[in-house]
This record gives structure tokens, sequence and C-alpha cells, in this order.
């Protein structure tokens, strides 16, 4: 299975010449433009390598660095971020961010392919087939999908990791604040109702196809549990 490498790069044209040069090495290339969506791109195809380009719109690479060091599923993606800051200052500030390595624009491509490269034997392996499943629910957690029966079920990324969580442990019951540090991470700052809110998008989702299978218990949390019975 061929490495994923995102470029996250709002210079159309050096983000194209790294395609470029990435793709000539063997690898799979995906390009975002923009802070916040590509934020949301890593979560869902968990890239082997990021290149992350400092200034962008909306949020800044450091931003973004924080933000992947803060999620369990991506917090170990290595990082190389990009820019045209060349202090001393500005390279300890992009690797306190939680890069893993850095290079100053304008740099040698040979050399960043090398870079990519050296990140590339601490990344985590390609993602393998995977199934999480309980009663007629499945988990393909590769594809990201998820189906009860045959019929597939659409689901968010937070959804998808809430669900995820509770999956892997059916039966036990887990606070919200754990679901928060799991799902969230720990420097993301949301109310713990928040948690309730993204259950109840899960349960209308899953439960469009069969029983509901998530259970409330008072004051405590959420497990998913064959037994049903709503405590709060």
């Amino acid at each position: 299975m061929k490495h994923l490498v995102m470029v996250i790069e709002d210079e159309e044209a050096l983000a194209l010449l790294l395609k470029y040069n990435l793709e000539k090495e063997g690898y799979d290339v995906q390009i975002e433009s923009r802070g916040s969506r590509a934020l949301a791109e890593i979560e869902k195809n968990c890239p082997s390598v990021i290149l992350l380009d400092w200034m962008l719109p909306e949020m800044s690479g450091v931003e973004i660095c924080k933000l992947i060091r803060s999620k369990p599923d991506i917090k170990n993606i290595p990082v190389i971020m990009m820019t045209a800051k060349g202090e001393e200052e500005d390279k300890i500030k992009g690797l306190s961010s939680g890069a893993d390595d850095y290079v100053t624009k304008p740099f040698s491509v040979p050399e960043l392919m090398a870079r990519v490269k050296a990140n590339l034997r601490r990344a985590p392996e390609p993602v393998q087939e995977k199934e999480l499943s309980f009663e007629d629910i499945k988990m393909d957690l590769a594809e990201k999908k998820v189906f009860r029966g045959d019929s597939y079920v659409h689901l968010g990324p937070t959804e998808f990791r809430l669900l995820k969580t509770l999956m892997e442990t059916p039966g036990k019951v887990f606070s919200r604040e754990y679901l928060l540090k799991t799902v969230w991470g720990d420097n993301i700052y949301v109310e713990s109702r928040t948690v309730d809110v993204h259950i109840r998008r899960l349960r209308k989702s899953l439960n469009e196809f069969g029983p509901d299978y998530i259970r409330t218990v008072r004051a405590t949390g959420y497990s998913i549990d064959t037994h049903n019975i709503e405590e709060i």
C-alpha cells in the first residue's frame, strides 16, 4: 500500500510542484489549501506524513499542528513545517507546536524529498483493513464507513470517533469527560454537554436502520449495549 503525503499549501504553483515530485517518488498525494478543511481531511484520510505551510488562510500552520497533536487518532503523524520564516525563534516556535521537521523557503526539492523519506521511517504504517462490529453494526476503520446490515450509515467525523470509542468496549460506560478527552483531545475546550448533542446525532443516524443500542446512564455517560434503558 502506498504512503499518502498530504500537502497543505495555498500557493498553487508550489503545491503542484511538490505533488509532481512526490508522485515521481511513488507516493499518493493530496493537496489542501485551507486550514479548516485540511484538519477534517487529515482525520478522514490519516496521511503518513504532512507537509504543512506556516501561513495559510483561516488557520495558521502552527495552529493546525497543535490541533493535530491534540487528537488521539492523528497525533503521531509526522509533520514537516514549510515556511519563509528563517529566524531561529520562528523555527523554535514551529517545532514547539509539535512539528517533527522544518524547512525554510526557498528549499531544495531533493532535500525535501529526503526529509519526507526520513520522517516516513517513523510514520505509522498505512492503515490496514480492520473492522469493529456490534450486533448488526459494522465499522470499516480503513474506509471510515459504517453499516447496519446492508445499509450504509452516513456519520460525520466526530460521530464516527464516538461510535468507534463505544464499540471498542461494548457494555462499558464512558463518562462525558473521557469521551471529550478521547474524541476531541486534551487541548480543545468544549462543554461536556457537547457530547450529548453528538450522541443524539449518532443515535438518529444509526436508528434509521435498526434498534437503539446506545445506553444513557444518569449523571455518568454512555455505552453501547443491547440493554438500552434511558436513565437520564
